[in-house]
């Protein structure tokens, strides 16, 4: 498990000093894909710069199985950062090295004999899809083949933490959906835990359990992607989930009265629902606004409905929408 315990990054800057983290509380699970997603500037590198140590706190702790590894030597991190590997948009391949001798990198610094770490980096390749890669050079591969590459290096010392700094964010989205996958079956396959830092909201759909959104260094919003999803509460987070304007969604009622409907992963919402309803109890309601997307088979976000009528009409819709299991509505 690794906990983050008030954490705090500051730095000095040319006219004072600049808190790049502010008290920063996070927990993460063994095995679990963890999203840490923010607008640029809102602290993420930095963040998972402190979760290895490349960045000291200011204040706080990084525990990582009940070790405060910021209190470790020298040395002890060294050993440390071989379980905490990391993933880069820049892909950080050695250029003049074959695929297989990057993947063996890792390996030839931690002492493994020469044979050993070929046949490791061999089988990873087998692992990201690229086993006729082993002699091309990392100029010789698109984008997506070389992230491939990059994940099968970092993987090379059997680390227990995956560290994705916008590690897709140089890709295009049918690349990016390939690789989210790759690292989704690698976790599935082999337990590690891997901690995303983005700013696309669709990659945390794609392939997080959890989040924690950061803004202006804080943490204003953590908990299950469907939830964060579906009910955002901080104004980041409705700028990241709505980013075109869709939180109108959540604006004020107007004189017809309004009714929000909330989809928390249900199946259901690929009906229609609201012609369904139109039929079974004569209500015609006015579509005002809607922000829906599936997550896997199921889908999240909120549909704005205005209902002609008095409030016995609102009541009857209210109860026949909210009688859908995974489906949450209310007056507004």
């Amino acid at each position: 498990m690794i906990e983050i315990k008030n954490l705090t990054k500051t730095f000095e800057v040319a006219n004072g000093t600049l808190d790049a983290l502010k008290d920063v509380n996070i927990t993460i699970h063994d095995g679990e894909i963890f999203g840490i997603i923010g607008m640029s500037g809102a602290g993420k590198s930095t963040l998972v710069r402190c979760i290895n140590m490349l960045e000291r706190p200011t204040e706080g702790s990084v525990i990582i199985d009940g070790c405060d590894i910021g209190r470790l030597s020298a040395k002890e991190l060294r050993n440390k950062r071989r379980n905490i590997t990391m993933i880069f948009q820049g892909f950080n391949l050695l250029m003049q090295r074959t695929c297989l001798k990057n993947i063996c990198f890792p390996l030839e610094l931690a002492g493994v004999p020469k044979a050993e770490a070929k046949e490791k980096a061999l089988e990873l390749l087998e692992t990201v899809g690229l086993p006729d890669k082993a002699y091309a050079y990392p100029a010789q591969l698109s984008g997506g083949q070389q992230q491939r590459i990059a994940i099968a290096r970092a993987l090379a010392t059997n680390p227990q933490v995956l560290l994705c700094d916008e590690a897709t964010s140089a890709l295009d989205p049918k690349t990016t959906h390939s690789i989210l996958e790759l690292i989704k079956e690698i976790n599935r396959k082999t337990g590690i835990t891997v901690i995303i830092i983005t700013h696309q909201m669709s990659v945390v759909e794609d392939i997080c359990t959890n989040v924690a959104i950061l803004d202006n260094g804080r943490v204003v919003e953590s908990g299950a992607v469907s939830e964060v999803f579906s009910k955002p509460k901080s104004d980041a987070a409705k700028r990241l989930v709505f980013p075109e304007g869709a939180e109108e969604v959540f604006a004020e009622s107007g004189n017809e009265p309004r009714i929000r409907v909330v989809f928390n992963g249900a199946k259901a919402a690929n009906i229609p629902l609201i012609s369904q309803m139109a039929i079974d109890k004569g209500i015609v309601a006015n579509i005002l606004g809607a922000s829906t997307k599936a997550i896997g088979d199921r889908a999240y976000g909120n549909i704005l409905l205005g209902i002609p009528g008095g409030k016995e009409q609102v009541a009857t819709a209210i109860e026949y929408l909210g009688a859908i299991e995974d489906i949450t509505v209310e007056e507004v």
